[in-house]
């Protein structure tokens, strides 16, 4: 969490948040690519503060650096910040399940009826739009953004710490995917085809303009040039 001078920030289970430069460093890492920083951009940095705002909230105003983001105990009456919680399983799990009452617009569990009791709207049927969304997922998708981003090998490779060739392929594949789209979108519709084809040929027409001009002034008539004329007839 966010220490009160701005410096180095806290740390999430071996990721060390930085506000200096609005970046994480991350010490520990499944792959064999290490240690690695990562940019928050201002979406994910901006969510870093409200993390910050929770903080101050539960333990006062003087956070300390070396706290834990997610601090053990989080949700019950005594959270400890020295330590890190130890998942976030069941989180995970509600919040991807939870459903909002269209009624009402209450965010809640899923139930026969919403729990707003001024509301009592029936909600069985209702489903998350992210129901069996695993949180891997989200570094998947993030991925093949980046890939089809047109971001190098060595961009992707420097963010997620892929070290796999085989991984590096797949993600290859969808950025040529990527690019298929984009070009098979040139060859949808008449009126797309008409302006390619109108606007090519006329630059091929006033390319020709020129040629004509020079061949003109260059030519045998003696209006210019008689030295390039003779050169030319004698290849």
């Amino acid at each position: 969490m966010l220490a009160q001078d701005s410096s180095p920030v806290g740390v999430i289970a071996g990721v060390v948040l930085d506000a200096t430069d609005r970046s994480l460093v991350i010490r520990r890492s499944k792959t064999l690519a290490g240690e690695r920083v990562i940019p928050l951009n201002a979406p994910a940095y901006n969510a870093i503060m409200r993390l910050r705002e929770r903080s101050q909230n539960l333990f006062g105003a003087d956070l300390q650096a070396d706290w834990y983001v997610f601090p053990s105990a989080e949700g019950y009456s005594k959270p400890d910040p020295k330590n890190p919680m130890s998942g976030w399983r069941s989180a995970w799990r509600s919040l991807t399940r939870a459903v909002k009452c269209p009624a009402c617009g209450e965010l809640q569990n899923p139930s026969k009826t919403c729990s707003n009791n001024e509301c009592g709207a029936d909600v069985e049927k209702v489903k998350s739009s992210i129901a069996g969304l695993r949180f891997h997922d989200l570094r998947h998708h993030a991925i093949t953004e980046l890939a089809e981003s047109q971001a190098s090998d060595r961009t992707i490779m420097s963010i997620a710490g892929h070290v796999s060739q085989r991984m590096l392929a797949h993600y290859s594949h969808v950025r040529i995917d990527a690019k298929r789209r984009a070009l098979d979108a040139l060859a949808v519709g008449t009126k797309s085809e008409g302006y390619v084809t109108k606007n090519v040929t006329k630059q091929a027409q006033r390319a020709i303009l020129p040629l004509q001009l020079l061949e003109k002034n260059g030519g045998d008539d003696g209006t210019r040039t008689r030295g390039l004329c003779r050169d030319r007839a004698a290849f």
